[in-house]
């Protein structure tokens, strides 16, 4: 890891990690209130914000959408998704109390849109010291045999589809975040 810069902000940015392994404590309306502003506050191209940020935190909503992409998981073809699910304990949702679910215009600079909105959540969340995961495999019971009734249920507006989410919560267990790859990097001088 690079050196510290005694700047808060990028503290967080280089201590952020993927959370797979969330308590079941529920996220206050206050830490939910903050990351929705930082949601809101992010950047899009001609200020067009193709997105409409859903907050989930329906435990018994999760748990079904849970069950339906992990049942989605079981009958493919290639069990490789459904067998590392199992090997992190079985839940697709990793036990998150609440998902930000990102709907999407699909114009056409949505996808970096609510990349960049799915990274504020993320940056505001560890600066909350919550977990959190961008986590694209949500969109699997969107796309079941239920997932019209799934849209509905989670009140996506017409016109909009799935474009990211992120599940947010108190970490159960940590781990670090991923080494720097420098090798990623080229400058041109």
């Amino acid at each position: 890891m690079n050196e510290p810069t005694g700047n808060e902000t990028i503290k967080h940015i280089m201590e952020r990690y993927s959370c797979r392994d969330f308590a079941d404590t529920p996220l206050t309306d206050k830490q939910i209130k903050i990351l929705t502003d930082a949601a809101l506050a992010s950047p899009s191209a001609l200020n067009h914000q193709p997105w409409h940020v859903i907050v989930v935190t329906d435990k018994a909503l999760l748990t079904e959408l849970d069950t339906e992409a992990m049942a989605i998981l079981a009958e493919a073809a290639d069990k490789s998704g459904y067998e590392r699910m199992l090997a992190r304990g079985g839940r697709i949702f990793y036990n998150a109390p609440c998902m930000f679910l990102i709907a999407s215009d699909a114009s056409k600079y949505a996808v970096v849109d609510c990349g960049i909105l799915s990274e504020n959540i993320c940056i505001a969340a560890q600066s909350l010291g919550l977990g959190n995961l961008i986590y694209a495999m949500a969109a699997i019971p969107l796309n079941s045999s239920r997932g019209e009734e799934f849209k509905k249920r989670l009140k996506i507006p017409e016109g909009y589809g799935f474009g990211m989410a992120i599940l947010v919560g108190t970490a159960r267990s940590t781990k670090a975040p991923h080494e720097l790859d420098e090798t990623k990097v080229t400058y041109v001088n």
